[in-house]
């Protein structure tokens, strides 16, 4: 095959052109043409400043002459066919200080991509690869040094089309594509480019995956088990022993890990991995294990799965190993499989907590005066009416899980016979101390709202905002309250009001108003000084002439409008009533109630985001956030003996949860309150509420959400106080992310595998919220030479070995340079800033690879 003449002037017109070396006066070149294939074109070639002589056997001595006496300065192209003979040559000198040059094409192929010539047979031996479009790739990767391992990793990765040469990802690219060789298109291209039997010496020098026959299935088992045998000692996993690797073991765990956490590629990484742990029979190998010995492992999604149905059946049980259980789940957190099966264990955490809190009152919530009940609501037991709603939303998200099914009849058991049963029971024998006088000493009454906290601060002409949202329940707003604290720079508190009876919207709403007096008329209206207030037009009216400069508004209607607009309309206003319903708008329709609990979720957010437009939209400093009543729900369908029969009584109005009557009487079961503390009661009521949370039996749907009735659930009116505070006032506090640092003291390892112990420097509270980070060793150019941990850092203890934690690495086994610095880097995930790279030195001694 004649080579492309063009080429070589190519080539040799660039050597000539290179820069002179230090007492280089011109440059000469030998171009040794063994197989004399360019005799004829040597006549007719031309090169610009450049002579071309040439050399024969015969005029070596002449030659010699020409070069160094008669033309000392120009260049030359000496043509040679013959070998020159190093020993005899008259020339020696001269070609000991020139440059040699081969026509052939495998030293062109060198002399482009800058190999050199002692490489020769390597690339001889992969020729057919180095077509074009190869070429080109293989020399966008700018190798800095050739060896025969750079050439061999930088063909492989061009036949896998990666953007550098890298043999981890030679692997994966392949793994990926199929586990069936005849399909794997990579395995097809190494075969035909390349050679199979090298690229499987690689797996075997890197993996330490060595059996009678190659396999890519068996490779990827020899992988993913040889980096579980990392996080289950190799003891128990006898039954799959000859997968794990006897040399550079941390290489397949850094291998899969690096996989697993791979933003797209870990898709592919779950379904293998699926497949695989069937084909191992896993169940086999981890339910023979106590859970201690697994707890840590998250090669196969099964573990997860074992970890669920242990602590599932451990509840069933009635086993009382709660902290435990807690503790499990907070670890499976930062474990790859959490996400799959999160709202599982979700629900499953809050079904704990639930028990943890039964555990504390097995003999039942204690009877007590009301307001020792109310303060026992408000301090503790509303969070059981939380961990109920949160199992639930979490519920929502996988109804058709087995598990959550059978934890959800717990769920419902503890939730409506223990706790609303004994709770709500106990409520209503204590509420005959309040019956004739509707009040508790230390709380202020919902109808009191206006004169206690907006009287004051409008006379003052201070800018106040309110929003009202319709069943804000008090737990939630111990949610909002919380959120708030965290997220914003403002102070938040949260205080309970004692709603109004019947807790119902008209009144709950009217009591809320600015009024000299409340009153029920006898067609059931409630009338604020005399006027209607049912919706928000009447409202509006009467606020603005109890404040000249009010509004009253919509919250969907003000989320509506942009910043400009908000502007605008509440230029000038002092007083803002902001009227909001997600909660109610769902729970009160039968066939929206069961979304009662994510219509809480999406309050929460919806009143987040309000109280941030208020903040930064309309500068509000001055925020109260408070409810017209609470709710009852109760997710199963209630029997008949939650629902009671109403008695032979003339009503002027009857629903769920109270009856409204001139008629005074005692009747069983059902609570009569006088309704003259409360409105001024023109019509002489009185309001007949079903003790517990029993439901008058009455036409028409909706019977698991209510409200109207006396239960705390209903009651207990959160009013959250929202004061914004600005960077650099006085009493700011700005927020703050707690901080992980490393306790460790020494810098250097001397083992591939290695702990490192990590700290929670405070614990999070109001203004210190948590930090997740990633944690990995990365070299000087901040290439990933380890596995990656994550840390949740949420730890709310005040005692500082609860906010500890201790992290497992493994080092790729490659060479490290005991001179050089490797860094432990400690990465924000959410932001993605790295916080700390922290020098170390890694010395591990005698490598493995030298098997004594």
């Amino acid at each position: 095959m004649h080579l492309n003449l063009d080429q070589i002037i190519k080539t040799l017109t660039t050597t000539f052109n290179e820069s002179l070396k230090d007492g280089e006066q011109r440059k000469i070149i030998f171009w040794v043409d063994k197989d004399k294939e360019f005799v004829e074109e040597i006549d007719t070639l031309s090169l610009d400043n450049v002579k071309i002589h040439k050399l024969t056997e015969e005029n070596q001595f002449y030659s010699k002459y020409l070069l160094e006496e008669d033309d000392p300065t120009s260049h030359y192209l000496v043509y040679t066919n013959d070998e020159i003979d190093v020993e005899e040559n008259w020339l020696i000198d001269i070609v000991y200080y020139s440059k040699t040059f081969f026509a052939d094409k495998l030293s062109l192929l060198l002399d482009d991509i800058g190999i050199d010539s002692s490489l020769k047979a390597t690339v001889k031996k992969y020729e057919k690869f180095f077509n074009k479009k190869h070429t080109q790739k293989f020399k966008s990767y700018g190798i800095q040094t050739y060896t025969e391992e750079a050439i061999e990793i930088a063909i492989m990765s061009v036949l896998c089309n990666l953007k550098t040469p890298d043999f981890e990802d030679i692997v994966k690219t392949i793994l990926k594509d199929s586990l069936i060789e005849q399909d794997n298109k990579y395995i097809g291209l190494i075969e035909k480019y390349f050679d199979g039997t090298v690229f499987w010496k690689y797996v075997s020098n890197m993996y330490g995956y060595e059996r009678e026959e190659n396999s890519l299935k068996t490779l990827f088992m020899h992988l993913t088990i040889t980096a579980l045998s990392h996080a289950v000692d190799e003891q128990y996993l006898s039954n799959v022993k000859s997968f794990i690797a006897e040399r550079n073991k941390p290489n397949g765990l850094v291998f899969i890990d690096h996989w697993m956490h791979h933003k797209t590629d870990y898709v592919i990484y779950d379904e293998m991995a699926e497949n695989i742990e069937k084909e191992i029979k896993i169940t086999e190998i981890v339910n023979a294990l106590p859970i201690d010995v697994f707890k840590q492992a998250d090669t196969f999604p099964y573990f997860d799965k074992a970890i669920i149905i242990y602590i599932a059946n451990s509840l069933e049980s009635g086993h009382e190993d709660y902290e435990e259980y807690s503790k499990l789940i907070n670890l499976r957190r930062v474990k790859h499989f959490y996400e799959r099966y999160q709202f599982i264990y979700e629900a499953l955490f809050y079904t704990v907590k639930m028990y943890e809190f039964y555990k504390e009152y097995q003999s039942g919530i204690p009877k007590a005066s009301a307001s020792e009940m109310w303060k026992s609501y408000v301090t503790e037991y509303n969070a059981i009416d939380t961990y109920y709603r949160k199992f639930f939303v979490a519920f929502d998200n996988e109804p058709n899980s087995e598990i959550l099914k059978k934890l959800k009849a717990m769920i419902e058991n503890l939730y409506t016979n223990w706790y609303m049963g004994d709770l709500s029971s106990h409520w209503s024998q204590s509420l005959d101390e309040i019956r004739d006088k509707w009040e508790l000493p230390g709380v202020t009454n919902q109808q009191d709202f206006y004169r206690h906290y907006l009287e004051p601060k409008v006379k003052k002409g201070e800018r106040m905002f309110v929003i009202i949202s319709d069943a804000l329940r008090y737990e939630v707003g111990v949610e909002i309250a919380d959120k708030l604290n965290a997220e914003t720079m403002g102070a938040c508190e949260i205080e309970p009001l004692l709603g109004v009876l019947p807790s119902v919207t008209k009144l709950g709403m009217a009591s809320l108003l600015p009024h000299r007096h409340i009153d029920i008329d006898e067609n059931a209206r409630v009338l604020v000084d005399g006027k209607s207030s049912s919706g928000l037009e009447n409202r509006k009216e009467i606020i603005e002439s109890a404040v000249p400069d009010s509004i009253a508004i919509h919250a969907q209607e003000m989320m509506a409008m942009n910043k400009a607009g908000r502007r605008e309309y509440f230029k000038g206003k002092k007083l803002i009533y902001i009227y909001h319903d997600t909660i109610d708008a769902h729970g009160d329709k039968a066939s929206t109630e069961v979304y009662t609990f994510n219509a809480v979720e999406k309050a929460i957010d919806e009143i987040s985001t309000l109280v941030k437009i208020i903040r930064d939209d309309l500068s509000g400093t001055n925020l109260l956030i408070t409810a017209d009543h609470g709710f009852v729900y109760q997710r199963e369908p209630l029997v008949e003996s939650d629902k009671i029969q109403k008695e032979d009584i003339q009503t002027i109005e009857v629903k769920r949860r109270y009856m409204l009557s001139k008629e005074v009487r005692q009747m069983d079961g059902i609570l009569n309150v006088n309704l003259s503390s409360i409105i001024k009661n023109e019509q002489q009521l009185t309001a007949y509420v079903p003790k517990s949370t029993i439901r008058f039996k009455i036409q028409g749907s909706g019977v698991n959400f209510v409200h109207g009735g006396a239960s705390l659930q209903e009651v207990v009116v959160p009013l959250i106080s929202y004061k914004n505070i600005r960077r650099g006032q006085a009493n700011s506090r700005e927020i703050v992310k707690v901080d992980i640092k490393l306790t460790n003291t020494i810098r250097k390892i001397t083992n591939s595998l290695f702990h490192l112990s990590f700290f929670q420097t405070e614990k999070v509270e109001e203004k210190v919220v948590p930090r997740s980070v990633l944690i990995y060793m990365a070299d000087e150019g901040d290439s990933v030479i380890s596995n990656e941990e994550t840390i949740i850092g949420d730890r709310t203890s005040d005692n500082p070995e609860e906010r500890t934690f201790k992290l497992r690495f493994a080092l790729k086994t490659i060479t490290y340079d005991k001179n050089k610095s490797y860094f432990l880097t400690i990465k924000d995930v959410e932001t993605g800033v790295i916080l700390e790279r922290i020098p170390f030195t890694i010395n591990l001694g005698i490598v493995s690879e030298f098997d004594f």
